[in-house]
């Protein structure tokens, strides 16, 4: 690690449709062969600083670019980004978001084509990969029979076949249960044994404690505290949690939820199948839920979590059997009209011209003092007339849950409502959860985020293959499990003693 691969040199950015400035001043040098991990609240500069490094600004980000950013001696505004894409490559949030090809094998040699190697080189380097990933057994699988973990893992085996140099990564884990994290961290070491440069802009810190070179911690577009190797551990919980920033250790945490359920409401004969399937994705003929509770639904990757939420929420209408309610009978149709669900990936649930239209849109009627008491709620009111496409993930994603508030429904349903979130704003959703609880509503978290789970569960719904595995109200600590001890676990990643 003698030279600097990454220099940038007082450089502020500001978006195009945004007055402020996404970076301020900000002087970087990393040297080669560093992991650094940059860290901070939702909106701080992380991405954009990613962006400036690989390219997207100002090649797809149009704003004012001001100061020196350089790669390899190579400026990132001036050089082609065919030249950068020959040192920098890319892992997002999002896989789907980067992907091309219906398939694993054109996928991972999609970016390497680009690059003009030879056919017999890329077929070699996808072999070598796929081995030293261990991602063998989906080189036969599409795009579309991934899960998540699987997704970013071929993700991540895309890199490694073009062989870049750098390697930026922007909130790799956000979507991902333990046991992928643990996959994730194994191929970000592995890039490191290589010699590669990798910047990651992450809010859970815990898993790259061992790995990082150093943390940045940015904030309002500047990089306020650098942390070397073993320093950011020295910080007490409460000085973790004052800059914003997800614990390190699970130890010091404890259930907040302790109520128990009065009422209960009953799923029966549940049962659905997509098409091409061979056995049932959903088999449920009989479980009472808890009625004014906040139920975690967990499982592995591809367990059928998301596949309960969409036949409960009656948004599969060919699912068979009813949920039984006060003697009522609710099925998909009379279900859909009492449930909300906040997607995993918000763009494709919001629709307006601006966040004040997006939260009224989501009213039976029209309430000013609402939407005025949301938006100061989740800190939009400086976007309201902004288009909610314009804004960071973590934005988007606090927009779509003051969407799904202002519905004020029964059944309020949210897949990983705290991917790509910070400690403060994780603290205000979890919040805004145990108020809907108070006024009666029943809420389902589809989430691997067990400071989440700490923060407002007091249920926990495991499935496995598409069943019911267990039903529990959460009464003692939660600690994440090794690899070693996942027969003795819930299958994403958390056990109860």
């Amino acid at each position: 690690m003698d030279k600097n691969v990454i220099e940038i040199k007082d450089v502020s950015f500001r978006y195009q449709e945004d007055a402020s400035l996404s970076l301020a001043h900000v002087d970087l040098q990393v040297r080669e062969g560093e992991v650094i991990v940059l860290c901070g609240a939702s909106g701080c500069g992380k991405s954009t600083l990613l962006r400036l490094i690989n390219g997207l600004i100002p090649f797809y980000y149009h704003g004012q670019l001001e100061g020196e950013a350089a790669v390899f001696g190579l400026s990132t505004a001036k050089c082609s980004i065919y030249d950068l894409g020959t040192l920098v490559s890319t892992v997002f949030q999002n896989p789907k978001s980067q992907f091309f090809c219906v398939d694993v094998i054109s996928e991972l040699a999609f970016a390497a084509e680009n690059l003009k190697y030879e056919k017999q080189e890329i077929e070699n380097r996808i072999q070598r990969v796929s081995q030293e990933l261990a991602c063998e057994h989906l080189l036969d699988r599409t795009m579309f029979q991934l899960s998540s973990g699987e997704k970013q893992k071929i993700a991540c085996a895309s890199v490694s076949v073009t062989d870049n140099p750098i390697i930026v990564l922007d909130e790799p884990s956000a979507n991902l249960d333990l046991y992928a994290i643990e996959e994730l961290k194994k191929t970000i070491q592995y890039w490191k044994q290589k010699g590669k440069t990798i910047v990651i802009a992450e809010h859970r810190l815990q898993y790259l404690q061992e790995i990082a070179t150093r943390f940045l911690y940015m904030k309002h577009g500047k990089i306020i505290r650098e942390f070397g190797y073993g320093e950011i551990q020295k910080l007490t919980p409460k000085e973790i949690m004052d800059m914003g920033l997800r614990c390190l250790s699970y130890d010091n945490l404890t259930v907040q939820n302790q109520k128990e359920a009065k009422t209960f409401m009953t799923l029966r004969d549940f049962c659905f199948r997509y098409k091409g399937s061979k056995k049932p994705n959903l088999s449920i003929k009989e479980c009472d839920i808890p009625k004014a509770a906040v139920i975690a639904i967990v499982g592995k990757n591809g367990a059928g979590k998301s596949t309960f939420v969409r036949c409960f929420c009656g948004l599969e209408k060919k699912a068979k059997g009813f949920l039984e309610d006060e003697g009522e009978k609710y099925k998909a149709s009379k279900r859909l009209a009492s449930s909300f669900l906040v997607m995993q990936d918000v763009n494709h649930q919001l629709f307006t011209e601006s966040v004040e239209e997006e939260i009224l849109l989501s009213m039976k009627e029209k309430n000013e003092a609402l939407l005025e008491s949301l938006l100061k709620e989740f800190d939009l009111p400086e976007f309201r007339g902004r288009h909610p496409m314009s804004l960071s993930g973590g934005q988007k994603q606090r927009v779509a849950i003051a969407c799904a508030i202002a519905s004020q429904r029964n059944y309020i349903f949210f897949d990983e409502p705290t991917s790509g979130l910070d400690y403060f704003h994780m603290k205000q959703v979890s919040d805004c959860i145990l108020d809907l609880q108070k006024k009666g509503k029943t809420i389902f978290l589809i989430t691997h985020d067990i400071e989440l789970i700490y923060a407002c569960c007091n249920y926990v719904l495991q499935i496995e293959e598409g069943k019911i595995k267990e039903l529990q109200k959460i009464k003692n600590k939660i600690y994440p499990c090794s690899k070693d001890s996942l027969d003795h676990s819930i299958y994403h990643g958390i056990y109860y003693l």
